[in-house]
């Protein structure tokens, strides 16, 4: 799966990109890190599954299923790689719902190419025309979203704007360095403005922001079903590093 290039392993990776996407409350059970976002996005709001919980497997199930309950929350958990199946096992032994596969792509930092056609704006903070222009899984973004997009130490936040307001920005993207790592995110581009190089143009103003920061390679999450994603990723050199995969429990 190339994890053999890079630098990090699967849990080392996982824990990076849980610093650059954050729940504002976390806890812990063992090794694994329980995480509440107000219900903004899996990664924010799930217990992410690596090492020992400290407790026998039932056991644990249990607790994370009191730990969301008590923040009225849907009991979920992130888990990631083969070190995760005997957890997953005992999750799916409970009744929980198994969601689609999530690549993990790495990639030594691309070199950005020519500068851009169009112009990329780089801000630290996302206003308004931003969080409209990111649409999470096709819908809009709920009142949660921006305290869990700016919760990272050090973010970016990438737009392209086509037209005056109050047309939407043409594509949007979100950068953030962990250690020398840059995650890139949020990689969205208005339906009229699509096969344009928009996403490319905002990737590249992430790469060359992120060396800046000091970032030598880059990581990124794609579900597997998106095609053109990943088509688009390969292009910049992003090899598979593992995956990883979600479990709610029932709902009542």
């Amino acid at each position: 799966m190339g994890q053999s290039r890079t630098p990090l392993d699967v849990a080392a990776l996982e824990h990076v990109a849980a610093r650059g996407w954050r729940g504002w409350e976390t806890g812990r059970l063992g090794g694994w890190l329980l995480r509440a976002g107000g219900g903004f996005t899996g990664r924010a709001n799930s217990a992410l599954v690596v090492g020992d919980p400290g407790r026998p497997l039932p056991e644990a199930v249990d607790a994370v299923t009191r730990w969301y309950a008590e923040r009225d929350l849907r009991p979920t958990v992130q888990l990631p790689g083969i070190q995760a199946r005997a957890a997953g096992a005992a999750f799916a032994a409970a009744g929980w719902e198994r969601d689609e596969d999530t690549l993990v792509l790495t990639a030594p930092l691309p070199a950005p190419g020519p500068d851009p056609r169009v112009a990329v704006d780089l801000s630290p903070t996302p206003d308004e025309a931003w969080l409209a222009g990111y649409r999470h899984r096709g819908a809009p973004l709920p009142p949660a979203a921006r305290r869990v997009l700016t919760g990272a130490e050090d973010v970016v936040f990438a737009s392209v704007r086509l037209a005056p307001e109050p047309a939407p920005l043409a594509a949007v993207a979100r950068g953030v360095v962990t250690d020398d790592w840059l995650g890139v995110s949020a990689v969205t581009v208005e339906e009229a403005h699509r096969r344009q190089g928009l996403a490319t143009a905002v990737m590249e103003a992430l790469y060359r922001w992120g060396a800046g920061q000091g970032a030598r390679w880059a990581y990124l999450q794609v579900v597997a079903s998106n095609a053109p994603a990943r088509a688009l990723y390969r292009r910049d050199g992003f090899i598979e590093h593992h995956r990883y995969h979600y479990r709610r429990a029932p709902l009542p």
